[in-house]
């Protein structure tokens, strides 16, 4: 498949952050290993002058996913912590980028991007039709944000050399694959864009 990059395109970046990468808070296995691809990604749709959007989990210290307040994770990506940080070697462009922060209610829990952010507004304001999505974790963040753009009525390309998954049961990751591209996501990788 062929896939030629216009104007109503743009990229999402979904959590790249120093808690969700080897050694975190809550740590995606080899998650580091999607920041070289997505930054081949970023320049790609930076230079074509396409917004990129990077989501953030920016969670205060009492959120309601942490297991001292009734959630199921590890506290992770506190607002103003070196863990909610993205990763060091993300190259984030100056120009035509944009951060969106969720979770940043401590009642209200947020895997998909579009979940109690501006993003679908942002979006429309320019235009956009098609999203790209990579980041982490596959298993949540990353098919849910897919998911949130489908249900909105984008077209969503699901970055397949740029996602990695935490499988806290076995072959979630793949199941998420499956089902992103069961509701409609088709799956590529860079070689893909022309």
């Amino acid at each position: 498949m062929r896939v030629s990059l216009g104007e109503r395109d743009a990229l999402i970046v979904v959590d790249v952050q120093r808690d969700f990468m080897p050694g975190g808070a809550l740590e995606v296995p080899e998650g580091d290993k999607v920041v070289e691809p997505l930054n081949r990604y970023i320049e790609k749709f930076s230079s074509l002058g396409l917004p990129v959007f990077f989501t953030r989990d920016y969670h205060p210290k009492e959120h309601i996913s942490f297991k001292g307040y009734g959630g199921v994770w590890p506290p992770h990506c506190v607002q103003n912590t070196e863990g909610a940080e993205f990763h060091p070697d993300l190259k984030i462009p100056q120009d035509n980028k944009f951060i969106i922060s969720k979770g940043t209610s401590k009642d209200f829990d947020a895997y998909s991007g579009f979940q109690g952010t501006n993003l679908d507004q942002l979006l429309k304001e320019r235009g956009i039709r098609r999203v790209f999505v990579g980041g982490v974790a596959t298993d949540y963040c990353v098919k849910n944000t897919v998911l949130g753009a489908l249900n909105l009525g984008y077209f969503a390309f699901l970055l397949l050399d740029a996602i990695k998954g935490v499988d806290v049961k076995e072959g979630d990751s793949q199941r998420a694959i499956e089902e992103m591209l069961c509701k409609g996501a088709v799956g590529i990788t860079f070689e893909d864009l022309k």
